[in-house]
């Protein structure tokens, strides 16, 4: 018994609040406009059927409930539907690098015997910056150089012994002393290069680092000596998401900032990017180039980097105005005082605006609030409109 109460209570319920918000159907009505009219003979006092004189709804009568085209107009709030651009902006965290940067090695072994390395010193490539002992190297170039002044010297014996007639210098004679020479030679190369090796030079231009190298010490072939970096320009090296490839393009603007000289914003541009998006970041790395003429930005720094991407005009709609039904989205809006819906396809959406696709003309006067009190073809007026008629004052 208590099952079949909750059941009729919570049927009376629903009733009651379809009749509320749809009002009675239209078949009741027109059934109980035949009855009204059968009931009021002529000359009789029956009841007048909705909206006609002196009935519900009608003229001089209460309000009542019928068709949409029956009852008064359905008040909302209705805009004109505009265009605007939309801004696509993509944000990510970097880390900076010298634009040309490089750490000095020795190719050989050897004692320090001089050094010029002072911290944040400006050098220029070919500066000499480490100084090895060089003693033994000096020897070995000078004995390949004496080795090959006698190889010459006796090729050019053996070719004027040959000029002159002698038969006992053959040409195999003259061929060995040739070899013999350029042999010779490649070792004067040899000796040349290792006493180069000794003096450790800068490779590029740029601000030396700090080094613990000095004079006494040993040091051991490709062992790090000092860093060099060229920071009049940085690279920003940042990831960016899959959907970002789009508009990727050599040049293109990028806006940097960091957090040591935070509100002052920096002009990039992008320099490279790779050719693949990463299989478990989903996203593809991006090099920005920033000039530093100024050197207040240094490699290491963070750097948070912002591109934007202006879109074409596009229809914008605020949120309010999109209904949602089985069909997917649409918008109302207005016909002539007459209420009709249209979908759309929402292509951007950021906080109350939604960029849409629908096939609708500027200025079209959209529903934003009010929509979900409408059905097709049913009557609106405008809030503002009414408001603004209110407050004018009689003249």
């Amino acid at each position: 018994m208590k099952k079949t109460l909750s059941v009729l209570v919570s049927l009376a319920i629903v009733a009651g609040a379809y009749l509320w918000s749809f009002g009675i159907p239209e078949i009741f009505l027109s059934g109980q406009t035949n009855r009204a009219s059968e009931a009021q003979g002529p000359g009789g006092q029956g009841f007048a059927p909705p909206g006609g004189p002196g009935g519900p709804g009608g003229p001089g009568g209460g309000p009542g409930f019928g068709p949409p085209g029956a009852r008064g107009a359905t008040t909302v709030v209705l805009t004109k539907l505009t265009m605007q651009p939309y801004v696509d902006t993509f944000r990510a965290i970097g880390s900076s690098e010298a634009v040309q940067s490089a750490t000095v090695t020795s190719d050989v072994s050897g004692r320090v015997v001089e050094v010029n390395l002072p911290p944040n010193a400006q050098v220029e490539q070919g500066d000499v910056l480490v100084q090895l002992d060089a003693r033994a190297a000096k020897l070995s170039l000078e004995a390949a150089q004496n080795e090959l002044q006698q190889a010459s010297d006796t090729v050019v014996r053996y070719e004027r012994l040959r000029e002159s007639g002698n038969s006992t210098v053959s040409d195999v004679t003259i061929s060995d002393a040739k070899l013999a020479q350029r042999l010779a030679e490649a070792n004067v190369g040899l000796a040349e290069l290792t006493l180069e090796d000794l003096t450790i030079r800068a490779p590029v231009s740029g601000t030396l680092g700090l080094s613990d190298v000095d004079v006494g010490d040993f040091i051991s072939a490709n062992e790090a000596i000092v860093t060099i970096d060229n920071s009049s320009a940085l690279l920003v090296e940042f990831e960016l998401p899959e959907r970002s490839v789009g508009f990727l393009s050599l040049g293109r603007e990028v806006t940097l900032g960091t957090p040591s000289l935070t509100g002052r914003p920096f002009q990039g541009e992008v320099t490279s990017f790779d050719s693949r998006i990463d299989e478990v970041t989903r996203s593809v790395t991006v090099k920005a180039l920033v000039e530093n003429p100024d050197a207040v930005l240094w490699p290491g720094m963070t750097f948070t980097a912002r591109l934007a991407n202006l879109s074409e005009p596009l229809l914008v709609v605020p949120t309010t105005a999109i209904t949602w039904s089985r069909d997917g989205a649409s918008i109302w809006f207005d016909n002539e005082g007459v209420a009709m819906n249209a979908p759309v396809t929402i292509l951007f959406r950021r906080d109350e605006r939604a960029w849409v696709d629908v096939d609708l003309p500027v200025d079209t006067k959209i529903v934003t609030e009010g929509a979900h009190k409408l059905r097709k073809g049913a009557k609106i007026t405008d809030a503002n409109t009414d408001a603004n008629a209110g407050n004018q004052e009689p003249t």
